[in-house]
């Protein structure tokens, strides 16, 4: 499972929040049309998640907005629409801006601070590799390319949104 953000135009999220045809065509172009928009996770997502809000996505309802936003706002494209693993998630304009505002508060040290290898296992996060002597790294690139893609996004006005493959 992989974890995947899209910046798109408030006018194009519009779009496809009534056709969601589009999210796939352009996601799943042959030439990957604007792929500085899109960014893939990898495994990485439910690390990042956990670390974020303290929660497995299997305690989804607890994890607390706007850090639960990062990957799952609970504001649904289209209910119908499989993009791999279950339909895909969007966030406004005003919902990314706030966001990244918290993220800009979590310094790397501080993710770094709350990451337990085998803490995480036990957890089941998903794929449960944490232990492993190379996964903080591997989390913490991650986590630096989220927070600027949401840095990105929020400075261009751009909406976002989430989905696994």
């Amino acid at each position: 499972m992989i974890g995947n953000l899209y910046r798109v135009s408030e006018k194009d999220l519009e779009e496809i929040l009534k056709d969601s045809s589009i999210l796939e065509s352009k996601v799943y172009a042959d030439e990957g049309e604007n792929l500085e928009d899109l960014l893939d996770l990898d495994k990485s997502w439910e690390a990042i998640f956990y670390l974020l809000t303290g929660c497995s996505i299997a305690e989804i309802e607890d994890a607390q907005a706007p850090l639960s936003w990062s990957l799952f706002s609970g504001q649904i494209v289209d209910e119908e629409q499989d993009m791999g693993y279950g339909p895909a998630h969007y966030l406004r304009v005003d919902q990314v801006k706030q966001l990244d505002a918290e993220l800009d508060k979590i310094s790397i040290d501080e993710l770094k601070g709350k990451y337990n290898g085998q803490e995480m296992n036990e957890a089941g996060i998903y794929p449960e590799v944490w232990d492993r002597e190379e996964s903080l790294d591997y989390v913490t690139d991650y986590f630096e390319q989220l927070k600027e893609f949401y840095k990105i996004a929020s400075e261009e006005n751009k909406a976002v949104i989430t989905f696994l493959n």
